[in-house]
């Protein structure tokens, strides 16, 4: 489970980001997320959404400990993400695109670096290891070193290593940016199985295919605040534009 309660986080601005930022700027900080609160449950997906700039990402790194909130609270699975960060870890997997991999290696090595990392023993690790790469189709590049492969194959690779410990709760930043079409199906197969077997899993994209064949639960973050969150099918029924799409850029719009 994730629990955020009234989360706010200030980036002090340099001079060059003030003048970036117009005439009309005053002040030396930015505020990324503004008094964000909400609740992710096992079992259910939880879709985060918003244009580039909204606080989607700094949310999420701060749910996953790469970064600390400025004032507020998030735990995760229990744990306080700024007191208990390395048990949150225990219990995390997180995924971004920003995450970079150990190109010497192969897919194998380096999911295995990191079952090492958790103290998976070695049938564990083969099982999960067979189970994922089947579902993400890795076994034909598996033995190949990472700096061969293509941004899709890579990007296989960081999803294996981060649910390869079988984690409780899911972080998804974007998982299928730079995947075709096939690739992202078994992302979405993915998540999908996370959920039925009682799984925490929060997720950002831009694909609001995506967004309609997963969410249970929807927020959409503009400049730092929610601009709604509940259900999916509360966006759904609250919906005036024609489309997820036309409602998303409606909402994001008004703010």
């Amino acid at each position: 489970m994730i629990k955020v309660e009234n989360i706010h986080k200030r980036f002090k601005l340099s001079r060059q980001q003030k003048r970036e930022m117009g005439r009309d700027f005053e002040g030396s900080s930015v505020d990324a997320v503004d008094g964000v609160s909400f609740e992710c449950v096992p079992g259910r997906i939880f879709s985060l959404l918003g244009p580039n700039g909204a606080g989607k990402t700094t949310m999420l790194r701060m749910i996953s400990t790469m970064l600390h909130p400025t004032s507020g609270s998030i735990q995760v699975d229990g744990f306080d993400v700024s007191k208990e960060p390395e048990k949150v870890r225990r219990s995390l997997g997180f995924l971004t695109g920003s995450t970079k991999l150990y190109h010497r290696l192969t897919a194998n090595e380096l999911v295995k670096y990191y079952a090492d990392l958790h103290g998976i023993d070695r049938a564990t690790f083969e099982r999960r290891k067979d189970e994922i790469f089947t579902l993400l189709d890795m076994h034909s590049f598996a033995n190949q070193r990472i700096a061969k492969l293509s941004t899709g194959m890579q990007q296989k690779i960081s999803i294996a290593r981060t649910i390869i410990h079988d984690p409780s709760v899911l972080v998804f930043d974007e998982a299928t940016a730079g995947l075709d079409v096939v690739a992202s199906r078994g992302i979405v197969e993915l998540i999908r199985n996370a959920k039925d077997r009682g799984r925490t899993v929060i997720f950002s994209t831009h694909r609001m295919g995506e967004v309609s064949q997963l969410s249970d639960d929807l927020a959409i973050i503009h400049k730092g605040k929610f601009v709604f969150n509940g259900t999916y099918v509360e966006f759904t029924e609250r919906m005036t534009a024609d489309s997820l799409e036309d409602e998303f850029i409606r909402l994001v719009e008004t703010v």
